[in-house]
């Protein structure tokens, strides 16, 4: 009985610093976010800081077991645990806002070392370091089974906080639940330190029986630098492959919201599978399934079958889990004897980090200036069928084929990007995505048009007859909500906002005497907006451009007096919520002539946004109308949602508005968005 309590306390105290530890993440993001504009950026710059505080975690980890007596350990980490208790709650002072003159990815790490940085450490320390003292009891032979329950505490927290945590509460209630988990986390802890202290002061750990708990051989020896170097590299590709996958399906495959936790969930899973027991990892079955799934994901890329939505999803999804199987799998087979277990545990986590920053850099850094386009993925897959030759290496038929798969890998790559070249006008790519032109020839010469897209989202196109240059387009035709507001806006000289430039094919209503000012946070779309379409330099108003984050602007800016404000930033699967909230509404109104009308893009396929705009609509007393256009006029419109927000209801009475308005269904019980509280769960379709 005493020995089961003692390893339900072990195992309560991994799951919960597990659980707490990837359940921090989106909360402190998330109450960061509308201040630094709510872009890519903030998120990865806060992964970033997470990635480095947890390799710090295990390092420490590492260097206490090794350089002190478990008395000495116990004395020093119950210390920072309690200084720890002085950063709750887990609230982001408000000293911390921008004020527009630093460099926000430093600020936005500064805030984060002070607001969560030792909390977060002693989280990441927690599964080595108490796996450490595991392997001094009597039952260390399962000892890697608590890594095991370490990844499922956090695929669970990971699956928990979309589904069961931010429908029900608000940032606020997140910060303080969360603070009040860390102090339980930091009881269980400090006993944990101090149980084992008392019962199992020995400097080394005891021998562990053949099983997970010991090295896979069941010996007892130094690992070998080739093995050290493999617990490094096989993780590295994992992470790389999860960076690469979700990038892809994302982008290319579906601007699914929420598509992402799917690969992180199954990268999550395999840790678990192969963790746990021996018997979940056969190499007999995965090393045929992670070939062909190899060569079926590298074809993938240069094919239609690995872009449509029926085929792709299981292709990557699939090939990821395969693929991470086989190398958590193959990591699991390399583990050492117990005694080097947080030297393991550190690999493992600078081999996550390294993918992961190898990948982020190649996303972010690297990518930008070398590739036009996303050819990670490709990448990622020559490297894995190269690491698996040198795994295999003691078969030289293995270590062939490995080879071979490598080459097959690297065709195919090669055959995508030579595909993208000549299909494309121009790929251009930087930290905010990828951007291509491409032309789109019809039978008829005058039917032809430039498109301008972000990967499966199209962003605007136009035609390539100079007689309908100034043709409106896509989403933006005369019978469309915008076109609608455009036509009621007064007759005489008007000033026009747009958040969100694509091809800049709003600025096709200009008129002489018009102001149409633009904001855009990617420098690249003003570009090929000049570059490869027209309607900016083609229209008789006035352009002016602001770059960066539209809100961050709109806050810092004197009252502009729109007379229209369009704001269509919606469409794809990672929406701006900082610009849907009732706190961005106001910043909006500050902006607009008291007839003027805010214009809401709301066109998605799996989000029904037009609530969220009314909730906030009808808590400032406003007005606000749907209207639906489904382009049956015209083969080259698409359909379109746009709602339509003024102070005056008379505004929206005006023809030809009134015509085509409609009243928008309310959900009960869905509370008005705000920067404390949005849900993108709650208003899917």
């Amino acid at each position: 009985m005493e020995r089961a309590g003692i390893q339900l306390l072990f195992a309560g105290t991994i799951f919960s610093s597990a659980f707490l530890l990837f359940l921090v993440q989106p909360l402190i993001a998330k109450q960061i976010l509308p201040w630094f504009g709510g872009s890519a950026a903030v998120w990865s710059t806060c992964m970033v800081f997470f990635q480095a505080v947890l390799l710090a975690g295990y390092a420490y980890s590492d260097w206490v077991t090794r350089r002190l007596r478990v008395r000495a350990q116990a004395a020093l980490h119950v210390g920072l645990l309690l200084a720890s208790l002085a950063f709750l709650p887990l609230v982001v002072a408000a000293r911390w806002k921008p004020t527009g003159a630093e460099d926000p990815a430093w600020l936005i790490l500064g805030l984060l070392l002070a607001t969560i940085g030792l909390p977060y450490f002693l989280l990441s320390t927690t599964g080595p370091l108490v796996q450490s003292w595991v392997a001094r009891t009597p039952w260390s032979a399962r000892v890697y089974r608590y890594f095991s329950l370490s990844n499922l505490a956090s695929l669970l927290s990971l699956l928990s906080y979309p589904v069961l945590i931010e429908p029900r509460s608000s940032l606020l209630q997140q910060a303080t639940g969360w603070s009040w988990g860390y102090g339980l986390f930091v009881g269980l802890c400090a006993g944990t330190t101090l149980l084992v202290a008392c019962r199992w002061p020995a400097a080394v750990p005891v021998a562990a029986a053949p099983g997970l708990g010991a090295a896979a051989d069941g010996s007892d020896k130094p690992p070998r630098w080739s093995d050290g170097l493999l617990w490094l590299v096989l993780p590295a590709l994992a992470s790389w492959l999860l960076l690469a996958v979700t990038n892809h399906i994302t982008q290319n495959v579906a601007a699914v919201p929420f598509l992402w936790i799917v690969p992180l969930s199954l990268y999550l899973f395999t840790f678990v599978l192969c963790f746990e027991s021996d018997r979940w990892y056969r190499r007999g079955v995965f090393l045929p399934l992670a070939a062909g799934v190899l060569l079926l994901c590298a074809f993938g890329l240069q094919h239609h079958v690995g872009s449509a939505v029926r085929t792709g999803l299981p292709i990557y999804v699939g090939g990821l889990f395969v693929l991470c199987m086989f190398l958590h799998g193959e990591t699991a087979r390399l583990r050492p004897a117990p005694r080097y277990l947080t030297r393991f545990y550190l690999m493992l986590a600078l081999g996550g980090a390294l993918g992961g920053a190898l990948g982020g850099a190649t996303v972010g850094l690297v990518a930008p200036h070398v590739l036009p386009a996303y050819y990670e993925l490709g990448i990622g897959l020559v490297l894995t069928a190269l690491a698996a030759a040198a795994v295999l290496r003691q078969r030289i038929w293995l270590r062939i084929s490995g080879v071979a798969l490598a080459a097959g890998c690297a065709y195919f790559l090669m055959a995508q990007i030579a595909s993208d070249r000549s299909d494309a006008r121009h790929l251009l790519r930087n930290f905010h995505g990828a951007l291509i032109t491409f032309d789109v020839r019809r039978l008829h010469p005058s039917d032809s048009v430039r498109v301008l897209s972000h990967g499966s989202i199209k962003h605007g196109e136009q035609f390539l007859d100079p007689a309908r240059r100034r043709e409106p387009t896509t989403y933006y035709g005369a019978t469309s909500g915008i076109g609608r507001a455009m036509a009621a806006a007064p007759a005489g000289p008007r000033r026009v906002g747009l958040i969100g430039l694509g091809a800049g094919t709003l600025a096709s209503y200009g008129r002489s005497g018009d102001a149409y000012r633009i904001y855009e946070i990617n420098p690249q779309v003003f570009e090929l907006a000049d570059s490869e379409f027209s309607f900016l330099r083609d229209s008789p108003a006035r352009i002016e451009r602001v770059l960066g984050d539209a809100r961050l602007a709109l806050e810092r800016e004197p009252p502009q007096g729109f007379d229209l404000l369009a704001v269509d930033a919606f469409s794809g699967d990672a929406v701006p919520a900082h610009l849907l909230t009732a706190q961005a509404m106001d910043v909006y109104l500050r902006h607009m002539k008291p007839d003027g009308i805010v214009a809401f893009h709301v066109t998605n396929r799996f989000l029904e946004l037009a609530p969220v705009v009314a909730r906030i609509a009808g808590l400032k007393g406003l007005h606000a109308v749907l209207v639906s256009d489904d382009a049956e006029a015209s083969r080259w419109l698409n359909p379109t949602d746009w709602v339509l927000v003024a102070r005056d209801p008379a505004v929206l009475a005006r023809d030809p508005v009134r015509a085509a308005a409609s009243p928008i269904v309310l959900r009960a019980g869905v509370r008005p968005w705000t920067d404390d509280f949005n849900n993108l769960l709650s208003v899917l379709k």
